[in-house]
């Protein structure tokens, strides 16, 4: 993999800044890279790929802005492409991912996964761990009820927000 491009390396002006920015969002298209920032003398540039719904094509989107100009806020999006986040009917509730990472279902390779489909589980059980920067988070229920279906394989990287389970709220007692 080539080194990303060097912004600042010299003072830029005119055709080189245009030139840097351009060879900037080639390397991100390139990349695994979802979003790239760099601020760099009273320069802030934000590239955030974008994935086009319809069709799965992707492209690059970018922005210069001075550092001092508000930057509007990231959208959210509540499940990525090709994971349909469907709520079935109220009872039904999603179990989201709080950060970046890997899922795993269970807390070893050869150990039984936290949770199977039909099992019920209690608000603060461990239900999978998602490791982020080598750290293993244990996700727990936040609610009662029975787990209708695990949203994402095992060992596959998850996004933050995205649905990881779907279980069915236990009724009160």
């Amino acid at each position: 993999m080539r080194a990303a491009p060097g912004l600042g390396r010299e003072r830029m002006g005119g055709g080189r800044l245009d030139s840097e920015i351009k060879e900037l969002m080639e390397y991100i298209e390139a990349s695994s890279f979802v979003e790239f920032e760099l601020e760099r003398e009273g320069l802030k540039i934000k590239l955030v790929k974008r994935a086009a719904v319809g069709n799965g094509q992707a492209g690059a989107a970018s922005s210069a802005l001075p550092a001092t100009q508000a930057v509007s806020p990231p959208q959210t999006l509540d499940a990525p492409a090709g994971r349909p986040a469907a709520v079935e009917s109220p009872d039904v509730h999603l179990v989201k991912s709080p950060i970046v990472g890997t899922f795993y279902r269970s807390s070893a390779p050869t150990s039984r996964p936290f949770v199977e489909v039909a099992d019920r589980v209690k608000k603060g059980q461990v239900l999978c761990i998602v490791e982020a920067m080598k750290l293993m988070n244990e996700i727990e229920s936040d609610c009662d009820g029975e787990i209708l279906e695990a949203l994402v394989a095992n060992g596959q990287p998850v996004e933050y927000g995205e649905p990881l389970f779907k279980i069915r709220k236990a009724a009160p007692a």
